[in-house]
């Protein structure tokens, strides 16, 4: 069943990629800012960034278990490890959202979605699939697809000087 909602089908389907892009752009900036100010959904203020808490120890040190369990929570509250991951969040949100740098980003994001699946693994709530893996799965697509160019920057940056040296940076 084909349901008309007044555009044509390859624009529908633009639109829709556009709009999953940037929402999971959102959740990837939305850890960012929860982690930095503590907003109180996953961080408490107290434990914020800029209150000086570490935003990976929590993670790495109690929700981290299987194989690698060991390996991950020898990382908690490193400085290093802490700016990385705020970094990432917030770069690959941005880039996400606003539909610039869409390769860079779905790489990055891959690989940080992939090593906090190996952190906490096997998935709580099913033997092998997980949010992180169905977000790696879309940034995957969002690495082929041009969906930067849909309800983003994505055409005019892949008009820059930069970009048609490096097209990886599309």
């Amino acid at each position: 069943m084909d349901i008309n909602i007044g555009l044509n089908r390859k624009k529908s389907e633009k639109i829709l990629f556009a709009l999953i892009r940037i929402a999971l752009g959102w959740t990837f900036l939305w850890a960012f800012l929860d982690k930095m100010f503590g907003l109180g959904f996953t961080t408490l203020s107290e434990k914020s960034w800029v209150m000086g808490g570490s935003p990976t120890a929590g993670f790495l040190e109690f929700a981290t278990k299987g194989p690698f369990a060991e390996f991950f929570q020898s990382l908690a509250g490193n400085p290093l490890i802490d700016w990385l991951f705020m970094l990432g969040l917030l770069l690959i949100g941005l880039s996400l959202m606003l539909g610039v740098m869409v390769r860079a980003a779905s790489f990055f994001g891959i690989v940080l979605l992939l090593l906090m699946y190996l952190a906490a693994m096997p998935p709580e709530h099913n033997p092998l699939i997980d949010d992180h893996i169905i977000y790696s799965l879309v940034l995957f697509l969002s690495f082929f697809i041009p969906v930067g160019t849909w309800l983003g920057l994505g055409k005019w940056w892949s008009k820059t000087r930069i970009v048609r040296k490096f097209p990886l940076l599309k």
